[in-house]
C-alpha cells in the first residue's frame, strides 16, 4: 500500500498523551503542584527568597509577588530584610582600673547581602552565634580598654551632690567625681564601628550596639553597698545630734523660764506674807497697848499654859503665890457651891 506523501504518522508515544485521560491526569497533576508549592511560592515585600537547585544557588527574587520553580528540583531560602535583633548574654567584665562588671547588652542589625549570608552563615541561628562571638569580644575590648568612669556616665563636668558640713566638720572626706574623656556613648560607637567592619564579610549590616544595663559583681556590689550605707548612717547621726542638741536647748529655755515664773512667785508670796505679818503687828500693838489689854493677854497667855500643862490627869503642886495659884484660888473663890441632892 502507498502512502500520500503529504502524510504523517503520529509516533505512538504521543498518541498516548494526547489521549483525554492522560490529558486529564496531566491537568490533576498540574493543580496538585501549584496547590501545594512545588510549583509557585510566594514572595513578601518584607523579605528576600533564594533559589537553589541541588544545592546551587541560582537566582535571587526580592520583588514581592507570585514567582515559579521548577517542582521537586528547586527549594526556596527565605531571608528577612526587616531589623532583628540580637540580645547579648551578661557577660563579666574588667575594666582599666581593674574593677570588674557585668554588662548586658543588645544590637540591632539586618541582612545587607541574602546571597552572601546564605552562602557563609545560610540561616539565623548560624548569624545570631556569629554575632555572639564578635560583639562579646569587642564589648570586652572596649571594657578592658576604659575606666568604669567612662562605662556608667555620659556627661562631662558633673558636679556631685555635697554635704558641706560633714565634709568641714572631717566625718566624711570632700567627693569629686573624676571627669571623663569620652563617656558611654563613644564606647558604644567603638564597639559598633569595630564590630560592623568583621560583620560585613558575612552580608550582615550592624546597625546600632549599645549597653542595656552594667552592674558591679556581687562580690564588689557589697562593699560600695556597705560604705554608701555608712556614709548615709554618717549623715542620719549628725541630723540625730543637731536634734540632741535643740531638744537640749529648748529643755534649757524651759527651765530658765520656770525658775524665773518660780522666783517671780516666791518672791511675791513672800511680800505678801511680810505685809500680813506687820499688818498682824499692827492690830496685836493696838489691841494690847493699854494696861487692861495687857492684862487680858496675860490671863489668856497664862490659861493656854495651864490648860497645856493639865493634860491626861496631871498631879501637881502649885504654890498660892505663883500667877497660876493665884488665878485657881480666884476661880474657886467665884464659883458658886453645888446645889446639895
Amino acid at each position: 500500500m502507498e502512502m500520500h506523501p503529504n502524510s504523517y504518522v503520529t509516533p505512538a508515544p504521543i498518541r498516548i498523551l494526547q489521549h483525554p485521560i492522560m490529558v486529564l491526569i496531566g491537568i490533576v497533576v498540574l493543580f496538585t503542584a501549584m496547590k501545594w508549592g512545588a510549583l509557585l511560592f510566594t514572595v513578601h515585600q518584607y523579605e528576600t527568597v533564594i533559589v537553589t537547585r541541588f544545592g546551587k544557588a541560582v537566582r535571587t527574587e526580592q520583588s514581592p509577588g507570585l514567582k515559579f520553580k521548577v517542582p521537586f528540583i528547586d527549594k526556596i531560602h527565605r531571608f528577612d530584610n526587616r531589623i532583628l535583633a540580637w540580645e547579648g548574654p551578661p557577660t563579666e567584665c574588667p575594666t582599666k582600673d581593674k574593677l570588674y562588671i557585668i554588662v548586658d547588652s543588645f544590637a540591632r542589625w539586618r541582612i545587607s547581602d541574602p546571597l552572601l549570608y546564605y552562602n557563609r552563615l545560610n540561616d539565623e541561628r548560624s548569624a545570631l552565634s556569629r554575632l555572639d562571638d564578635i560583639l562579646i569580644s569587642e564589648t570586652r575590648t572596649a571594657v578592658a580598654s576604659h575606666d568604669l568612669v567612662e562605662i556608667i556616665r555620659v556627661t562631662k563636668g558633673r558636679e556631685p551632690l555635697r554635704d558641706k558640713e560633714l565634709e568641714q566638720s572631717g566625718t566624711i572626706l570632700p567627693t569629686n567625681l573624676p571627669d571623663i574623656a569620652l563617656g558611654r556613648g563613644e564606647v558604644e560607637k567603638q564597639i559598633t564601628e569595630r564590630a560592623r567592619e568583621k560583620i560585613a564579610d558575612f552580608g550582615i549590616e550592624l546597625l546600632d550596639s549599645r549597653f542595656k544595663r552594667s552592674k558591679y559583681n556581687p562580690a564588689v556590689a557589697v562593699k560600695i553597698n556597705d560604705r554608701m550605707s555608712s556614709e548615709r548612717q554618717q549623715i542620719a547621726a549628725r541630723f540625730r545630734s543637731e536634734g540632741k542638741g535643740e531638744a537640749a536647748n529648748i529643755n534649757g529655755q524651759k527651765e530658765s523660764e520656770v525658775a524665773s515664773i518660780t522666783s517671780g512667785a516666791n518672791r511675791n508670796a513672800l511680800r505678801i506674807e511680810g505685809e500680813a505679818d506687820a499688818e498682824a503687828a499692827r492690830i496685836y500693838t493696838a489691841a494690847f497697848g493699854t494696861p487692861a489689854a495687857q492684862d487680858l493677854y496675860l490671863f489668856q497667855r497664862t490659861l493656854g499654859v495651864a490648860r497645856a500643862a493639865f493634860q491626861n490627869d496631871t498631879t501637881a503642886v502649885i504654890s498660892t503665890n505663883s500667877d497660876l495659884g493665884r488665878i485657881l484660888k480666884t476661880m474657886s473663890e467665884t464659883v458658886p457651891p453645888a446645889p446639895s441632892r
